[in-house]
């Protein structure tokens, strides 16, 4: 599959939207919503969305790798509401780093992107990656990838501790996060782009227990569309990802074998295969097969 577009700025939705006075179901406190109309976005038609990639939308929090201090690093998005720390390093590096705008480095130090922090191990530039299988696309695989593999990716953390944990990772007592670059995870089968026909999929079909469709055309333009656009609930029961086979490739770590360390917990793993993601538990009792 070609190379997929990094997503670091507002994505349009693949329909003209209208702004309904009605409490959103995806923000608390909302007073208003903005759903899809069956009208057609003109933008679409322009960039050819016949040949685009269609890729799971994942709901989580935006993340960035790029240099920082000369080394490949994970960033965050800037929190709205920061704490004084994090303002300052943010205020101290948008000026000096042109691609930091609207980004945070995440430091081990920094409680506010402690969930971030989980999925790197600094001492030797690694992130912790959900990613499909090579030739088999219905099987994913967690792995640790150099961070110089994924500069200038922009990537979506999911987890136990992020947006209600749509995907029932983990635990509150074994929490579980993963980075996954955004246009990794292919939709097979996706259906045309037409209201009723979406609406029906998006309802009825396994693969479309989604939280939305990102498509990624040839010239680089990016279009969504997501389950509230469309009146629908999310998160979904049993959603598509957390019901996809998982087998866990993260083989060493320079950490401390003693350590509670994500890598750590997988590496001892290694190897080992799950019939779902939902099913991925540090408990010894887990069954799995390999």
């Amino acid at each position: 599959m070609r190379r997929v577009g990094s997503v670091q700025q507002k994505v349009s939705c693949v329909f003209m939207t209208e702004v309904k006075e009605e409490a959103s179901r995806k923000r608390d406190c909302q007073p208003f919503h903005v759903v899809a109309t069956a009208m057609v976005n003109p933008a679409v038609l322009e960039a050819d969305l016949s040949c685009a990639v269609a890729t799971e939308k994942l709901d989580g929090t935006c993340c960035y790798v790029s240099l920082y201090k000369g080394k490949p690093h994970l960033w965050a998005r800037l929190d709205r509401r920061p704490n004084k720390q994090a303002e300052k390093r943010f205020k101290k590096y948008q000026y000096s780093h042109r691609s930091s705008k609207g980004w945070v480095p995440v430091e081990d130090d920094n409680k506010q992107y402690c969930w971030h922090s989980s999925v790197v191990d600094s001492s030797v530039g690694s992130a912790l990656v959900l990613r499909p299988v090579l030739n088999n696309e219905d099987t994913l695989e967690i792995v640790a990838l150099p961070l110089a593999d994924l500069l200038e990716q922009t990537l979506e953390l999911i987890g136990t501790n992020v947006n209600g944990n749509p995907y029932g990772l983990g635990s509150k007592k074994q929490p579980i996060h993963f980075l996954v670059s955004h246009g990794s995870i292919c939709i097979r089968n996706p259906p045309p782009v037409d209201f009723q026909q979406l609406y029906s999929w998006f309802r009825g079909d396994s693969e479309g227990r989604i939280e939305g469709i990102v498509w990624h055309c040839a010239g680089g333009s990016l279009f969504k569309l997501h389950r509230h656009h469309l009146g629908l609930e999310w998160p979904a029961e049993g959603t598509h990802l957390s019901n996809k086979p998982v087998v866990v490739g993260v083989s060493g770590t320079t950490l401390d074998d003693n350590s509670k360390s994500l890598f750590v917990s997988f590496s001892r793993m290694n190897g080992r295969c799950f019939s779902r993601l939902h099913d991925v538990h540090f408990d010894l009792e887990i069954q799995s097969t390999t």
